[in-house]
């Protein structure tokens, strides 16, 4: 299973840095749609992704609508995360995909209108929260998210048993 973890517009340099960590620690590729809301090279981006950015997939949009383009949602297995979504994201069967695209909108407005209204009934994907609070962290929604996708896989190609206290 090859995971695509997508930030589309991401604003927020701590948020990104740790969810590039987590792409490295699982295997997913990381995907930034352009505009950022800060410079790649910045040192909270880097701080917070600690020492794994030389293990890190990446790759760079430079729209939205151009990586739409390259990666269609007609076509892929494509899922859009947004506290709007109609289906909850442990109800997606994904193991018998071979790769997975999940797309995350920025901190302060998710994704673009347009298309969730396109894909509300068909690709959109959600959390459940508490009805009376806006959102989960970022971060923590891509973890949560790419997880559930790994724990249906059989959590492939990841060290499952701890050996600390293998001599």
């Amino acid at each position: 299973m090859k995971i695509h973890i997508v930030m589309v517009e991401p604003e927020i340099p701590q948020n990104t840095g740790n969810i590039a960590r987590t792409c490295a620690i699982t295997g997913a590729k990381l995907h930034l749609v352009h505009p950022l809301g800060f410079d790649i090279n910045e040192k909270r981006l880097k701080r917070a992704g600690l020492d794994y950015w030389d293990k890190l997939k990446i790759e760079e949009h430079d729209s939205l609508e151009k990586f739409l383009d390259k990666y269609s949602p007609e076509k892929n297995n494509m899922f859009f995360a947004t506290t709007k979504g109609k289906t909850m994201y442990t109800d997606v069967d994904y193991s018998g995909m071979d790769e997975v695209f999940v797309l995350y909108g920025k901190e302060t407005k998710g994704l673009p209108e347009w298309l969730l209204k396109k894909y509300l009934n068909t690709k959109t994907i959600r959390i459940p929260m508490l009805p009376t609070l806006r959102s989960l962290n970022l971060s923590n929604s891509v973890a949560i998210i790419t997880y559930e996708i790994l724990r249906q896989t059989g959590f492939k190609n990841l060290q499952e048993i701890s050996n600390y206290f293998d001599e």
